[in-house]
């Protein structure tokens, strides 16, 4: 179960709530991805932090990547496959690649930076070919 704030999100924003299987179709109908895994939001504070904020990163990087959630029971997969430990965590997938893991929450300037160092040589690799 999501917060009833990230329920809000999911609906407002159309954002797509995958397991492994819909993960992987998402990804293979969009460029980049972000993938939220959000936790239990009883336990982490910030999951409703990073549910607001998830929606205003799309924004400020203009639809670069597109946002889907993990599902709560495929959470602790999630974390075994890409090696990240702490929750809430952000990660950018172009198709089946990892770009890079973004757990908790930051400064506003501090995740523009860090997205844009993890998707950046992806856009850069796009623009070559």
């Amino acid at each position: 179960m999501f917060s009833p704030l990230l329920e809000s999100v999911i609906e407002r924003e159309k954002m797509p709530v995958v397991d492994e299987a819909a993960l992987e179709a998402f990804c293979a109908e969009n460029d980049m991805v972000a993938l939220l895994v959000a936790g239990d939001y009883k336990r982490v504070s910030t999951v409703n932090d990073l549910a607001v904020i998830l929606p205003e990163l799309v924004k400020e990087f203009k639809g670069a990547f597109a946002p889907c959630v993990a599902s709560r029971d495929q959470e602790a997969l999630f974390q075994g496959k890409y090696g990240f430990v702490l929750l809430p965590t952000l990660v950018f997938l172009k198709g089946n690649e990892v770009l890079g893991t973004l757990s908790g929450v930051h400064d506003w300037t501090d995740f523009i930076s860090q997205i844009k160092e993890i998707i950046t040589p992806a856009q850069k690799t796009d623009a070559a070919e």
